[in-house]
């Protein structure tokens, strides 16, 4: 999952939602530097996506790209889905997309004095592009893998990946619906125990 899907399913809680979003950006021997609530998200975040890189419906989207795009089909479907959640936000959250999106980039700001430095070089530009808001629109989708293909060390490809998206749109949406109903539930189950 990506950047959307990860504030989403966070639950009410700012500093849960902080570190659900730095998942990726922080290790194990980072967490010190943090409050019990952001390591929750941060926990979180690792668990999401150890249940995300190993769910069949997953992997099922995967396959689907890898002939082309090896190793990089996993973040693409990561992307994927978080065009799905924002196409299909009415159905997942009672808010307007536009009005949930400006509160999470207002609260993200707000604790950029304890972000991870890639976070806080990131962020400007998550805004001013407006990725979370951007991620229903195919531009949006191809202008964010354009991106993550210039940073990429080697010939990801990402930037054609948007082809693969509206040629199997319809598959791809399917495959997430299945799987986010179980995330959800998943993620519900962690905040509980948690």
């Amino acid at each position: 999952m990506n950047f959307l899907a990860h504030l989403y399913l966070s639950g009410e809680l700012d500093e849960v939602k902080i570190g659900n979003f730095i998942g990726d950006f922080v290790k194990a021997s980072d967490m010190e530097n943090y409050t019990e609530t952001i390591n929750k998200g941060i926990k979180m975040h690792w668990a999401i996506d150890e249940f995300t890189d190993h769910h069949s419906v997953v992997q099922k989207s995967k396959d689907r790209l890898r002939p082309k795009y090896g190793h990089y089909a996993g973040v693409i479907v990561d992307i994927y889905y978080d065009h799905y959640l924002a196409r299909n936000w009415k159905n997942y959250h009672d808010q307007d997309l536009r009005v949930y999106v400006d509160q999470q980039y207002k609260m993200l700001e707000s604790y950029i004095s304890i972000l991870p430095k890639k976070v806080v070089h990131m962020l400007p530009f998550m805004i001013k592009h407006d990725w979370l808001y951007n991620y229903q629109y195919f531009e949006g989708i191809e202008r964010v893998m354009h991106g993550m293909a210039n940073r990429s060390k080697f010939n990801s490809k990402m930037e054609q990946s948007v082809a693969e998206l509206k040629k199997h749109h319809k598959a791809f949406e399917v495959e997430f619906e299945l799987f986010f109903s179980e995330l959800i539930n998943f993620c519900h189950d962690f905040l509980k125990k948690n």
